[in-house]
């Protein structure tokens, strides 16, 4: 079934194959990952953005709130980052690395209750931002500082050394702690071993571990020298962490439409990777590359609120401010007899694609998937299974639950920026980002509604009233309510004025008094 899928998939301008795609312009810079033909990643950087994740700040406390246990530490914008007890504690390794105890020494163990003590108000702390400003909250930030290179990750305030559980070949996984043990890292820094070290000779970490070591002194130099709040180290460009961080032996290519990019490129990779060099070109078409190459397409098709699939099922996805929803189903697919069957084959493919949109589209937070029900259990840890065979490519971290008994699938992807629609669309100013306005019916009645405590309200007193209302309410009055504001007429005195104003919004209305012109509702 998965095979058949991906047929469907490579009918593209790509074939097989994984790459990196960039696009160059004026005031952006896009990234596309492809494989076999389809967009799997996507970033889009602008000159009018600031992205912090990953720079260092050397900031000063503002204020220490005990019942949130967390401080506030000024770096230099707007708003305070928020830097919680528990990230200013040393932290151990996650899940996805596994220890290894080399360190010579013993950091004297921190408890949340020791960090008002150690950072209290106005001292300086040195930072790294974990989470950019979302909304209304300022940044996230952590104490726990780490400098990722090509291979390698220092910890220079952390003396914890580990390895990718990714490198699972256990001969490999021998022969890269051999290495590490062999690794020349000052007194009290740490370092840890990415994916990418496989296969690769001691001479490349050496390489690495000294360019990060020189970025740590330029670092601690500004550190020292400037006062707070002031930014220590600036996470690369768009281009840099293509650079740095995706790279791999698993591209087999990077189209980039900018010469002076391509350039840049094969001069940075040149002192990593030769070999990688040479799978670098300038990709020269009259045509955008994104639309020559069919990304355009793609990355249009994926950000509707439904989105299909090549089965003829399809998902609708809808963001809240507390979580994202997915809600699946089998539309045109009407492929099979057998039902079970079908369902399992739009809930797979439905498991694939939502994987796929929560990185495309880089939300995250609690998502909820509402799949097809499945009868059996068999089908529904199928589904499981590939779904989080599927998370495996995000960098973001996440971790999804089984298929309760109501057919949902609960799951949390780590949020470190705002999500793409947040950074490319502006809330509608006219229905403030609600995407629906009050029916014409709803305005006849809730205008009627106000006429009419209006008129009890000014009982006593005669005189005309002037009602300012928008041309489709105006239009609503006139072909179907006249009879009812001839009614609502009767009970009072005076005449009743209408006026329309393309001007004003839909859902709002004026009741004047005529003479004066003073809002009456």
């Amino acid at each position: 079934m998965l095979e058949r899928i991906k047929k469907i998939f490579r009918k593209t301008e790509f074939g097989e194959g994984r790459r990196l795609v960039i696009n160059v312009e004026k005031l952006e810079r896009r990234l596309a990952v492809v494989e076999d033909g389809i967009v799997e990643e996507y970033t889009v950087e602008r000159d009018s953005d600031e992205n912090i994740v990953g720079s260092i700040f050397k900031g000063r406390v503002k204020n220490i709130e005990q019942g949130l246990k967390a401080m506030f530490v000024d770096i230099g914008f707007e708003k305070n980052a928020f830097l919680h007890f528990w990230d200013a504690i040393p932290a151990a390794l996650d899940g996805g690395l596994e220890e290894i105890n080399r360190a010579k020494s013993q950091q004297k163990k921190i408890s949340s209750k020791d960090i008002p003590n150690i950072y209290p108000v106005g001292s300086e702390v040195l930072v790294q931002v974990t989470k950019g400003p979302i909304g209304t909250k300022g940044p996230r930030v952590t104490t726990n500082v780490s400098l990722p290179g090509r291979y390698l990750v220092l910890m220079p305030l952390n003396e914890q050394f580990g390895i990718s559980r990714k490198v699972e070949d256990p001969k490999e996984r021998k022969r890269l702690r051999r290495i590490m043990e062999k690794l020349t890292v000052p007194e009290g820094m740490g370092v840890i071993m990415r994916t990418v070290c496989q296969g690769k000779r001691v001479r490349h970490f050496v390489r690495d571990l000294q360019i990060l070591l020189e970025q740590w002194e330029e670092i601690d130099a500004v550190r020292t020298e400037k006062k707070a709040p002031v930014r220590c180290f600036q996470e690369p460009d768009l281009i840099g962490r293509v650079v740095r961080d995706l790279l791999t032996e698993e591209i087999d290519e990077i189209l980039s439409d900018d010469e002076e990019t391509v350039e840049r490129m094969k001069a940075e990779v040149a002192q990593i990777s030769r070999r990688t060099k040479n799978k670098i070109r300038h990709f020269q078409s009259g045509q955008p590359i994104f639309s020559k190459l069919g990304i355009q397409k793609q990355i249009d098709d994926a950000f509707h609120r439904e989105v299909w699939m090549p089965c003829g099922g399809y998902i609708v996805i809808d963001e809240t401010e507390a979580m994202i929803t997915v809600d699946v189903n089998t539309g045109r697919n009407r492929g099979s007899k057998n039902i079970d069957k079908m369902i399992l084959e739009t809930n797979l493919e439905a498991a694939q694609e939502v994987a796929r949109q929560l990185r495309l589209r880089n939300i995250g937070g609690l998502v909820v998937i509402d799949f097809i029900d499945m009868k059996h259990r068999r089908d529904q840890n199928q589904v499981y299974k590939l779904m989080k065979e599927r998370l495996k490519r995000d960098r973001a971290k996440t971790q999804v639950m089984q298929i309760s008994p109501l057919g949902l699938m609960e799951m949390t992807r780590q949020r470190l920026t705002e999500s793409l629609s947040d950074s490319l669309y502006d809330i509608c100013s006219y229905c403030a980002g609600k995407g629906r306005l009050k029916s014409l019916v709803t305005m006849s009645i809730e205008l009627q509604r106000a006429l009419g405590s209006v008129i009890e309200r000014h009982r006593e007193r005669s005189g005309d009233l002037l009602i300012i209302i928008h041309p489709d309410v105006m239009n609503r009055l006139r072909e179907e309510d006249q009879e009812l504001l001839a009614d609502l007429e009767r009970r009072h005195s005076g005449r009743l004025n209408f006026r329309s104003d393309p001007k004003l919004h839909r859902e709002t209305f004026k009741i004047l008094d005529a003479e004066t012109e003073k809002e009456l509702n």
